[in-house]
């Protein structure tokens, strides 16, 4: 086993325990998702200090969430490709991918696996983007996130915007009842 592959392993299996511990005390929680259909974008390599010479035009699925308890957190991403799994804080733009970025991760117990950990603060926004090594890379993942407070998916504008239309058209059918009542 080379020097590398050693270190690599027990970085995960630190992970593992990690994330493990702390959903004994606190919530863990699992999203599975789809690249296969998502936009693309120029990912960041995973140093986060410069854009990518292979994953020029890769795949993604992003999603946002909260934590309710400020602490450390696990990620670990599981796919049917080669996974890539980033954090931003705030926003995630696409077109300037490198903005707001605080996490990257690639190859955790193999191509088909990333993961990380690190300090997360409540109340403040975070989008998780899931996405491949080269532009090929894409398909179904599932994403498990363990930490000390309740972890809480955001749900995007449009959903909001959704939910309004659907109450005003209740409220316009109840009105037309009541009239013709």
């Amino acid at each position: 086993m080379s020097i590398v592959k050693f270190f690599r392993v027990v970085l995960a299996a630190g992970i593992l325990f990690a994330g493990l511990t702390q959903a004994a005390r606190a919530d863990i929680k699992t999203f599975a998702g789809d690249t296969s259909t998502g936009p693309t974008f120029h990912r960041p390599v995973e140093s986060l200090l410069g854009l990518s010479a292979v994953g020029t035009n890769v795949r993604y699925d992003a999603f946002a969430f909260t934590v309710s308890q400020s602490g450390t957190y696990t990620f670990l991403t599981t796919g049917l490709f080669d996974t890539f799994q980033l954090l931003y804080e705030h926003s995630f733009n696409p077109a300037d991918s490198l903005t707001n970025a605080i996490g990257a991760s690639d190859d955790l117990l193999g191509q088909t696996t990333s993961g990380f950990y690190g300090p997360l603060s409540a109340g403040v926004t975070y989008i998780f983007v899931s996405t491949g090594f080269e532009n090929t890379d894409h398909g179904k993942y599932s994403l498990t996130i363990g930490g000390p407070g309740l972890i809480t998916a955001v749900p995007e504008p449009a959903t909001y915007l959704m939910l309004g239309l659907g109450l005003a058209g209740i409220a316009l059918a109840s009105r037309r009842k009541n009239r013709q009542v």
